[in-house]
C-alpha cells in the first residue's frame, strides 16, 4: 500500500490566527480552495510521479474526514482524479466538532453537518451510515488519550485492510490528525516530536505487508506556488 496523507487546505480558523473568531467547522478561505485546486490539478497530472517508474498519483481509493474544510478539500481531486471521496469519520480533527463558548458552558459539543448537508454540499461522496440527520459528533470534546487512540485505530485499520497490497490511498485529514496517525506508525516516538503540516501538504508511507514502513516523503507541498504555502498555525 502507498499511504498518502493530505492535510487540507487554508481554513478561516487558521487564518484567524487564533484571535477569537473561531467556529466549530470552518470552512477553507479563499486561498485555501486555490491551494485544494492546486492539489487537485497535482494529482491528476504525471507531475511529482508517485515512485518514479509509475507516472502520477491514481489513488485507487480517496477517504475524508468528514470537517467541512477536509470535504471542501477533497472534492476538486475526487473530481480530478475520477473517482469518489470517501468519508472516514475516525480522521477528523483532534477534539471533534466544538466550540469553547466563554462562558459556564465552557466547551459545547456541535453535530457537524447531517447526512442531507453533505449531499446537498458533496454530491457523489460515499456517507457512512453512521452520519444522520443528527450529524455526527454531539458529544464533549475529545481528550488526547482518545485521539491518539483514534489514529492507534485508524493506523490498525489501514494495516488490516491496505498493507501489502498495491493500491494507493489517499487520507484528506488535518494536521494534527496526520501527526498523531504519524506517531500511531512509529509507535514509541516521544510527544516532543511534533510532524507538522502545512495546508494541503502531502505525506506518503508505503506499507509492505510484513512490517516494514518506508518513508517516501513528508510534509511535500510542490504543488503549491509560494504565495501559497501557508504554515500549520493551528487546527
Amino acid at each position: 500500500m502507498e499511504l498518502y496523507i493530505i492535510r487540507h487546505g487554508q481554513s478561516s480558523n487558521n487564518a484567524s490566527g487564533g484571535d477569537g473568531q473561531r467556529v466549530c467547522d470552518p470552512p477553507l478561505t479563499g486561498i485555501g480552495e486555490a491551494q485544494a485546486n492546486q492539489l487537485a490539478r497535482y494529482l491528476a497530472s504525471d507531475a511529482g510521479g508517485a515512485d518514479g517508474i509509475r507516472p502520477g498519483f491514481r489513488f485507487d481509493r480517496l477517504f475524508s474526514s468528514p470537517m467541512l474544510r477536509a470535504m471542501q478539500t477533497a472534492a476538486p481531486a475526487g473530481k480530478a482524479l475520477g473517482i469518489r471521496p470517501e468519508i472516514w469519520i475516525d480522521i477528523h480533527e483532534e477534539g471533534g466538532i466544538w466550540l469553547d463558548e466563554g462562558d459556564d458552558r465552557g466547551e459545547v459539543g456541535y453535530p457537524g453537518l447531517t447526512r442531507s448537508e453533505i449531499e446537498a454540499r458533496f454530491p457523489g461522496f460515499v456517507i457512512p451510515e453512521t452520519i444522520t440527520e443528527a450529524g455526527w459528533w454531539n458529544r464533549p470534546p475529545e481528550v488526547k488519550s482518545e485521539w491518539r487512540a483514534r489514529a492507534r485505530r485508524v493506523a490498525s485499520v489501514l494495516h488490516e485492510r491496505f498493507a501489502g497490497t498495491g493500491e494507493r490511498i489517499g487520507l484528506v485529514c488535518h494536521g494534527g490528525f496526520a501527526n498523531d496517525l504519524l506517531h500511531a506508525v512509529f509507535a514509541g516516538m516521544p510527544d516532543s516530536i511534533y510532524f507538522e503540516n502545512p495546508n494541503t501538504a502531502i505525506s506518503r508511507l508505503d506499507f509492505n505487508g510484513k512490517g516494514w514502513v518506508q518513508v517516501r516523503y513528508l510534509s511535500l507541498v510542490a504543488h503549491l506556488t509560494p504565495d501559497l504555502i501557508t504554515p500549520e498555525l493551528s487546527v
